[in-house]
């Protein structure tokens, strides 16, 4: 599970990182640091962002070889998430980026940069749809300016893969609206169009047994078809199968990465993980994933894989993901108690006692420093990453949850106070936010990943998540775990264990951040008139809904209007916090028992619906700021120098020139797919 970074407001903070290469000599021979660049360029509804890598110069070279090879690995996977999102993405890109590179005309004319904008978003999104709305864009640009751009710059798109860019076809990538048809309505690329959700049931009803107490994870890494004959088969991610060229090439890296390896637990897991793509086996993914989760030594992890099935509207396939990562030593080391404590939370929580893990094990949590990401985290990437995602392995062995403390950092530098000033209802609460937001901030990512992902358990023979709540399953566990983190955030016990300096102010703060985004500023994000779509999103849209509706009796959240503005005021901060703790014990026991109509209630009534006109005054009110709600990041460039003989002597980090100079380098470095898999 993952946190994508959602915070509208972001708050400038100091510097906490710096680099070498970020610093020059002054007259005196004397050391001063330059500003860091995070801005790169913005366009459309997103912001593109430049990260640091503080810790690499510390690294030995072995360890930085490491790092290189974990990062080609993913950057190999990269057509992957194209393919997967959308079956002619791979086809429209690399046509669009065709046209981009030889196109000689005037591009100077809106037109141009309307084509411009389109292929930016395309690369942004990993494909033709928006990364949160999950709709399809729609060109700026005309379809006869397009058919000029073609014949000038010889460039061959025809068919469905040209027509789509201009028609209503395949208009939203992931549906979940039921009545719409969650195959029929979604353009994924994991099922063959003439599948049905009958289908799918009907194919894993026949492979999952509910009293298996370790189940692999059924269909995570292949593309279900159905053939002529009707007969219905996995089409499987491996060497060998589908998506073949580029797992070849994450093999060889990874196996390149083996032999760096920093110990023999590390070079396990990864023989694993190549053992996995090149036979497909989910039990042997299991394999690696308990002996990954329990691999905690060293300063260099990864995630590597197909995992996270936000994507698949039957919440059975993963989405290729990659992320590289360095240990911050400093802050993990003071976010390593509350894995040490989590068995605490566990007891002390508001959830039903027969729906209580008794023996939390193995919660390791670090915030590290990101090196490289690709597929499904980038170039919009989650802040906290809570992994494996098989219940009985986390039950049985363990998690492990990380922070991307530098990519936070990134964001809250690149950020400013104007937002939160025009949302925020007075000047107590803008207050508050500097004082303590950025903390509660990551104290909630940490509680959010760490305890509650980890927590609860499902009740025996009841099924997982997925197959139980089907299209509603991501959002209930992100609500969840979500709930948990609110939850604790006021607790006393965060000052005990040394990480809040004040009780009452964190949790003012987070409940304010948290109903202020859930029911005003995450409405930017959208169209007037759509329905909330992304799992993170109606999450949170659920939780400060329902609290805000059964509050109403006592109080408990006050809509007020001041100026012809609406605000939700919290007037008793203990009540929203029992509030908080209800919801999460009913949500805890509509997973532990599989209560599908329940899910489905919570999430329909709190969580998908907008109020149109708090939507509209929204709008309005953030016209007049010119940031970008959506930000992403390009990613550092690690140059390997060599010697004579072909040995890497240094492992050197440079920064882009900007978003489109890294994509069409990329296009050019990790072209490892036909257009059509």
């Amino acid at each position: 599970m993952k946190i994508k970074y959602f915070l509208v407001v972001i708050l400038m903070t100091s510097l906490l990182f710096s680099c070498s290469n970020n610093s020059k000599e002054d007259k005196n021979n004397k050391e001063v640091q330059t500003p860091f660049n995070y801005e790169v360029e913005q366009f459309a509804d997103v912001k593109i962002l430049r990260y640091q890598i503080p810790g690499f110069n510390e690294l030995s070279l072995k360890q930085k070889e490491l790092v290189y090879y974990l990062s080609q690995a993913g950057m190999v996977g990269r057509d992957i998430m194209y393919d997967q999102n959308y079956r002619h993405n791979l086809k429209i890109r690399r046509a669009l980026e065709h046209i981009y590179t030889n196109y000689k005309g005037d591009k100077t004319t809106d037109d141009w940069k309307n084509f411009e904008t389109y292929l930016k978003r395309i690369w942004f999104s990993n494909g033709i749809h928006h990364h949160y709305s999950n709709d399809k864009f729609k060109p700026a640009f005309s379809q006869e300016y397009f058919d000029v751009l073609l014949k000038e710059t010889n460039t061959k798109l025809t068919g469905e893969a040209y027509d789509v860019i201009f028609n209503d076809a395949d208009a939203k990538k992931v549906n979940l609206d039921a009545s719409k048809g969650l195959l029929k309505g979604s353009a994924i690329n994991f099922y063959s169009p003439n599948i049905t959700e009958h289908d799918v049931d009907a194919f894993y009803a026949s492979k999952i047994d509910k009293n298996d107490t370790t189940p692999i994870e059924y269909g995570l890494n292949s593309k279900l078809i159905k053939k002529e004959d009707g007969t219905i088969v996995e089409k499987v991610w491996k060497v060998g199968g589908m998506y073949d060229k580029a797992i070849e090439k994450i093999v060889y890296w990874l196996g390149k990465a083996v032999t760096v390896a920093e110990n023999d637990k590390q070079a396990k897991a990864l023989n694993l993980l190549i053992e996995y793509y090149k036979t497909g086996d989910l039990k042997i993914w299991d394999d690696y994933n308990i002996v990954w989760a329990t691999s905690t030594e060293g300063d260099i992890d990864y995630i590597n894989g197909f995992i996270e099935v936000y994507n698949d509207p039957k919440a059975f396939r993963g989405s290729y993901e990659t992320i590289v990562q360095i240990k911050d030593f400093d802050m993990s080391k003071k976010m390593a108690v509350v894995s040490k404590n989590a068995q605490w939370f566990e007891d002390n929580s508001t959830i039903d006692e027969n729906h209580k893990k008794k023996n939390v094990v193995g919660v390791s949590y670090k915030t590290v420093n990101v090196a490289s990401e690709a597929g499904d985290a980038s170039p919009s990437t989650p802040i906290g990453v809570n992994l494996p995602n098989n219940n009985w392995i986390r039950q049985q062995h363990g998690s492990k949850s990380v922070s991307l403390g530098n990519l936070i950092e990134a964001y809250n530098q690149a950020g400013g106070t104007d937002k939160l000033k025009e949302f925020a209802f007075d000047e107590a609460e803008v207050n508050a936010e500097i004082k303590y937001g950025h903390l509660a901030d990551k104290l909630h990512t940490a509680l959010h990943e760490v305890i509650g992902h980890a927590s609860g358990k499902i009740n025996p023979g009841v099924g997982q998540p997925k197959e139980t709540l089907k299209n509603y399953s991501s959002t209930l566990e992100e609500a969840r775990a979500d709930l948990v983190g609110l939850y604790y955030l006021p607790d006393e016990k965060l000052v005990e264990m040394k990480l809040s300096p004040n009780a009452v102010g964190i949790g003012k703060a987070a409940y304010d951040g948290y109903i202020r985004n859930g029911l005003i500023t995450q409405l930017i994000r959208l169209n007037l008139g759509d329905d909330i779509e992304e799992a993170h999103m109606r999450n949170r849209q659920l939780v400060a809904s329902w609290a805000f509706e059964k509050g109403k009796k006592e109080n408990v959240i006050e809509k007020v209007v001041k100026n012809n503005k609406t605000y939700f005021v919290i007037r008793d901060y203990d009540k929203l916090r029992t509030l908080f703790g209800d919801l999460l014990r009913e949500i805890q026991r509509i997973k532990s028992e599989g209560d599908f109509e329940a899910g489905k209630a919570l999430v329909e009534t709190y969580g998908v619906k907008v109020d149109q006109a708090m939507h509209k005054e929204v709008l309005e009110r953030n016209s007049k700021f010119k940031s970008a709600p959506y930000s992403g990041f390009v990613n550092p460039v690690l140059v390997a120098e060599k010697d004579a003989a072909g040995n890497i002597t240094a492992i050197k980090v440079t920064q882009p020139t900007g978003f489109a100079a890294q994509m069409l380098d990329y296009a050019k470095r990790y072209t490892t797919l036909p257009d059509t898999n």
